[in-house]
């Protein structure tokens, strides 16, 4: 899914093996544990003169990407940096367990960074992470601590297991602080905001978000509708759609918000060239 998300994005804007300097995969659901998806993926595109590496920071993980992403094309060091969000999430998920089985889905988007002109382009970050919440949204076996095993396969240790009021709790309050935070030490408030691009967990939190911050509906971009909770992939699948319905013109303040496992959450802005 990965690959050919880079492979529409590369055919829109003509690009040619050649001309990628390096991707950024964020994932929690790598085809294996190593080696990264984003040498399977410069592999089966022939990106020859790309490095690559993954990122995992689960529903945040496409947002700690950009901002990566971004600090080596603001470094000089590269041109061009694609950054990944791909997850195969029913690959993790309990069918038996229906608080998850019913909000998660598969899928992949791709973006290209390349140095903005002034004032426009990513301009700020703020990240945090809260490990005390690591036990309320995990997959408690498959890495070193909790081996595969005849007991972790038997007791369904090997899905993604969530405590669902927390998770709900923690992400609006984060999403809202961390908007508020970005767009304050910006010099901006919520009325300034052209399009929230949130993390698409569920309906729910993106219209408490959307009514702490004062934004209409309108104004903060959901895609579940069409694909559920795709983790990595909900950021880059929901600007597709923003951008592809004409929600954002040149000049726009939108703002990308997300949190996810660790817990880990994030927000960006942007103006949109």
């Amino acid at each position: 899914m990965g690959a050919e998300a880079v492979r529409r994005l590369m055919a829109d804007r003509q690009l040619g093996p050649g001309d990628i300097d390096a991707i950024i995969v964020a994932t929690v659901t790598p085809d294996m544990l190593f080696p990264a998806t984003a040498c399977l993926i410069q592999d089966q595109l022939g990106l020859t003169r790309a490095w690559g590496f993954d990122l995992s920071a689960a529903c945040s993980g496409f947002l700690y990407a950009l901002t990566t992403g971004a600090q080596l094309i603001a470094s000089g060091a590269h041109q061009r940096v694609v950054v990944v969000g791909a997850d195969l999430m029913s690959s993790i998920i309990d069918p038996l367990d229906r608080t998850t089985a019913v909000l998660f889905g598969d899928g992949a988007g791709a973006v290209l960074l390349e140095p903005a002109e002034p004032t426009f382009g990513i301009m700020d970050f703020y990240h945090r992470v809260d490990g005390s919440g690591r036990n309320d949204l995990l997959m408690p076996a498959g890495g070193s601590l909790h081996p595969p095993s005849v007991e972790t396969v038997t007791g369904r240790q090997h899905f993604l297991k969530q405590n669902g009021k927390v998770v709900f709790k923690f992400a609006v309050s984060q999403m809202v602080e961390t908007v508020q935070m970005v767009l304050q030490r910006n010099g901006f408030t919520p009325a300034d905001v052209a399009l929230l691009v949130p993390h698409q967990a569920n309906q729910r939190i993106l219209d408490a978000v959307g009514q702490r911050l004062g934004l209409s509906s309108e104004r903060v971009a959901s895609v579940l509708a069409c694909y559920g909770n795709t983790t990595g992939a909900t950021l880059p699948l929901a600007l597709d759609a923003a951008v592809s319905t004409g929600k954002l013109k040149r000049g726009d303040l939108m703002v990308f918000a997300a949190v996810g496992a660790g817990f880990t959450a994030g927000a960006t802005p942007v103006r949109w060239s």
